[in-house]
């Protein structure tokens, strides 16, 4: 079963709107069955967590946007998350020791069933696996998008989801991949990639599937304006409580264009009788052997200084993608 038995971990809760803390919460002793995991690395989801961070979560998706382990309700008090890479500590035989990714919010040790943890492959390092729930929303919407063998390819906006799907991408066979962001500076990050890059201006037309995972409505209207007439686009971002504005009335009709969402709650409807959550899950630790997405791990920093970084990256545009919190001596 493992060693001693950790009695109090530290966790990360928005307190209200603009504000978190650092609270010590109780553990339980691990049941059979279960799994008592030691955190090392959490990974920060910039869009949705400053979103929920920020007290923009609607009230229609206070239930459809709850995490698997959350605590608390939004607005706040709420422990919200679901990037975590940490070490089996106590548990079934086959997996103490081992390091593991769980869906479970920022905190330094915790208590779930051994079937919600999914082992991390040995030649994945730990601080790139807290990318596997970005990888995951890449295979779910390239599931829902259905790209084919020499596609071209737009993915608009270059955060961390866009940033993943346009690397899965690129590797179709023939497949014509360009990641579109307003910031220059991504260009960078599109090279380390394999992904060509361009701006808004620069965007190209006649595409034969765009998917925008940049939520913003100048996004999702470059989208429209750049895939084939009769072409699909799929809505990969999300707004929260922010409205969005789109020109309809010129040609978005006489070109019979597509717009279709694609969200990770539920396995894309393509593979919905053939694959679980998990297998997903499992696949995109697979994906992580691939170097390129440390590409994707901008910066790390102290759990201590979790409630000030959460704030920092809820201020507006930066080049963070994927901020990871180090748990390693808490």
């Amino acid at each position: 079963m493992g060693g001693p038995q950790m009695h109090e971990a530290t966790a990360f809760w928005v307190e209200r709107p603009g504000a978190g803390a650092l609270r010590p919460v109780a553990l339980a002793a691990p049941g059979d069955g279960d799994v008592l995991v030691r955190t090392l690395h959490t990974g920060i989801s910039r869009g949705t967590e400053t979103t929920v961070f920020q007290g923009g979560v609607p009230p229609s998706e206070y239930e459809r946007m709850r995490a698997p382990f959350q605590e608390g309700a939004f607005p706040g008090p709420v422990k919200y998350g679901y990037l975590n890479v940490g070490v089996v500590e106590q548990g079934p035989t086959d997996l103490v020791g081992r390091v593991v990714f769980a869906l479970y919010p920022h905190q330094s040790a915790f208590v779930v069933g051994a079937g919600d943890v999914v082992p991390v492959p040995e030649d994945v390092p730990d601080r790139r696996a807290v990318l596997a729930g970005a990888v995951e929303t890449a295979v779910n919407v390239l599931w829902d998008a259905a790209p084919l063998v020499g596609d071209r390819i737009t993915v608009v906006g270059a955060g961390m989801i866009g940033c993943c799907i346009a690397r899965l991408a690129a590797g179709i066979p023939a497949a014509e991949v360009v990641l579109v962001d307003v910031d220059p500076a991504k260009a960078a990050v599109a090279a380390r990639l394999g992904v060509p890059f361009a701006t808004p201006g620069d965007a190209p037309h006649e595409r034969d599937l765009v998917i925008d995972a940049s939520a913003s409505e100048a996004g999702l209207q470059l989208a429209l304006e750049t895939v084939v007439t009769e072409g699909e686009v799929i809505e990969a971002g999300w707004f929260g409580d922010r409205p969005a504005t789109l020109t309809l009335g010129s040609d978005f009709h006489s070109r019979r264009l597509t717009i279709r969402s694609s969200q990770v709650g539920m396995v894309a409807p393509r593979r919905r009788g053939s694959r679980t959550t998990r297998d997903r899950l499992a696949l995109a630790l697979e994906l992580l052997r691939d170097p390129a997405f440390d590409a994707l791990l901008t910066g790390s920093s102290s759990w201590r200084e979790l409630p000030e970084v959460m704030a920092r990256l809820a201020e507006g545009p930066s080049g963070e993608l994927c901020h990871t919190i180090d748990w390693s001596d808490a």
